[in-house]
């Protein structure tokens, strides 16, 4: 029988293949009641338990040379783990107040980190409850003697290339076992677009889907699937039609894959020779690999969240220096834009910690972003330190992201002097001239450019806030996903408006949030004015492709009419017309 699910595609294209199974560890484990003369005996055997899984992962660390560079960052929060007083004591703590076994103790403090981690508001941190689940599991698995990583039951006579790997969650140890395959697809239950799985399909230049929910339940192993990684849909046992249908676009997308290759070295530059530069966004150092193979012309935007996030603590300016010098040497002279910190409330993320206690009504309204970093001055010094150090190397710009009043712009550029000063005085070298730009990612921003562009050197806007804040909507809310709008009309307003206010004074601006990199939107962008696009490396060449075939003569009088619409519906219309 024939049927369909949908979740949330974070790596495009179509897969058909073969499902292979991979089996987990269930969490539901029963609860014994011990005599007191074994309560000690059960603390042991669970210190040995989580000895023995810290060995494992540390032995896991030292094969990840060739996996992608995010995943030894996820073994490393998954050792953090395993280091945590709240993992750590707490379950001890359980099994001598409670008498119980190692097992449900274990599952108890579990199930209290993972409500925690629900209360972030990041979307990146609330996924990494399911470290925590897959952390317990691999000890759980120990406990019960049975250690080691997932089952896969491979469907005989299928080659690998034909294979869809169904799990409910993959775990570092699950994705470096892949390392090494070629596999066509991975779907799973559960995860986000920063999930292990996500990382490692985008690295893998495969289709993925996440967040199915039930597909591991439902799937048979070496059932006949479809993945459809750009619509987020799974077929499976599809029909001969359809099958037929989705083998002809696969194919058509291979052959423009390919052909989007040769595109690399051509100039980004219009049909009526307008240039437009085309950006990375990346994460980590890792990262810089994969941007130089896209083509970018550099990096507009380096999220350095993630050096924190992949740590749970905050790393020193040694690490901070270090990881800024890496990526700006490897990019080789391109320009590499530098975001500061754009963390929420909870400075120290480590679970259990009293200050992640506090209830905060709604942390993205909250101190966050550069609200924090003003807030934290000796956090402050140590990045701007940091990046000034690496400015050395190459040519660096810092972002200042989250901005909505002049007075953080000024206290930031007297923190950024007061770093200068102090690298000075230790006669460190470094970029005197270094530009400072700021998101523009609150409509009030938005609206009162001026104040902005009167004070930096660039604009940045991300996409993704401003219409998250324009339109009052959480983005990671299922239940009002569907309200996330790009082409409200405000959004376009408050866009246009940024642009052309730019413009007048000579400030270059860029669009580094997931509208810059979706090509339906690009003649739009070009049409409002924009010449500066920054998005994930993999979509680099899609986009440059759509830069290549346009006339922006043409397309800006057809945008200026287009902005003049409010109908969502003639909008939608509109830009279908425009990508006609």
């Amino acid at each position: 029988m024939s049927f369909t699910l949908h979740g949330l595609g974070v790596s495009s294209g179509i897969a058909i293949g073969r499902a292979m199974l991979m089996s987990h560890a269930t969490l539901e484990v029963s609860h014994l009641t011990i005599a007191p003369r074994m309560v000690d005996k059960e603390i042991a055997r669970f210190e040995a338990a989580m000895k023995a899984v810290k060995g494992e992962l540390e032995l896991m660390k030292e094969t990840t040379e060739h996996a992608p560079a995010e995943l030894a960052a996820f073994i490393d929060i998954h050792t953090m783990f395993l280091e945590d007083p709240e993992l750590v004591d707490k379950p001890r703590e359980i099994i001598r107040e409670r008498r119980c076994n190692a097992e449900w103790a274990l599952v108890q403090q579990m199930e209290h980190l993972v409500g925690q981690f629900e209360q972030f508001d990041d979307p990146y941190l609330r996924e990494r409850k399911f470290d925590v689940v897959q952390v317990v599991e691999r000890v759980i698995k120990e406990l019960l003697g049975h250690p080691g990583r997932a089952v896969m039951k491979t469907a005989k006579g299928v080659k690998e290339e034909q294979l869809i790997v169904v799990a409910h969650d993959l775990s570092p140890a699950d994705v470096i076992a892949f390392k090494d395959h070629r596999f066509s697809s991975f779907i799973t239950d559960v995860g986000g677009s920063t999930s292990h799985t996500a990382i490692l399909a985008r690295s893998m230049a495969i289709p993925s889907i996440v967040g199915l929910e039930t597909a591991r339940s439902l799937i048979r192993d070496g059932e006949q699937i479809i993945v459809d990684g750009t619509r987020g849909v799974v077929i499976v046992n599809p029909d001969p039609r359809v099958l037929e249908e989705y083998q002809l676009r696969k194919n058509q997308i291979e052959l423009e894959r390919s052909k989007l290759k040769r595109l690399k070295t051509a100039r980004s530059q219009t049909i009526d020779a307008v240039d437009v530069q085309l950006f990375a966004n990346i994460e980590l150092p890792g990262d810089v690999p994969i941007a130089l193979e896209a083509g970018a012309e550099g990096v507009g935007l380096f999220r350095t969240e993630f050096l924190f996030l992949d740590r749970g603590d905050m790393p020193d300016e040694r690490e901070q220096y270090e990881a800024y010098k890496k990526v700006v040497k490897g990019m080789a002279g391109r320009p590499v834009t530098i975001r500061t910190f754009d963390l929420g409330n909870d400075k120290d993320l480590r679970p259990g910690n009293n200050t992640n206690d506090r209830v905060h009504t709604n942390p993205a309204l909250g101190r966050r972003a550069i609200r924090l970093s003003l807030a934290e001055p000796r956090m402050f010094q140590i990045q701007l330190r940091a990046i000034l150090r690496a400015s050395k190397y190459g040519p660096i710009k810092l972002l200042i992201p989250m901005l909505a009043h002049a007075h953080e712009i000024d206290q930031t550029l007297a923190a950024l002097e007061q770093a200068k000063s102090s690298l000075r005085g230790e006669k460190v070298a470094f970029d005197e001239n270094i530009q400072v730009g700021g998101m523009i990612e609150i409509p009030a921003a938005a609206l009162a450019v001026g104040l902005f562009l009167r004070r930096l050197d660039f604009l940045s806007i991300g996409t993704n806030d401003l219409i998250q804040y324009t339109l009052a909507i959480d983005r990671s809310d299922e239940q009002v996903a569907n309200l996330y709008d790009p082409l409200h009309p405000a959004v376009l307003m408050l866009l246009a408006h940024t642009l052309s206010m730019a413009e007048k004074v000579n400030i270059p601006v860029s669009v580094c949030g997931e509208v810059a990199g979706d090509p339906q939107f690009t003649r739009l962008l070009l049409g409002m004015g924009l010449r500066i696009f920054s998005m994930h490396p993999s979509q680099i060449l899609e986009v440059k492709n759509r830069v290549l075939k346009a006339d922006v003569s043409e397309l800006a009088p057809t945008v200026r009419r287009m902005l003049r619409l409010d109908e969502p519906g003639k909008l939608r219309e509109a830009l279908d017309k425009l990508n006609a």
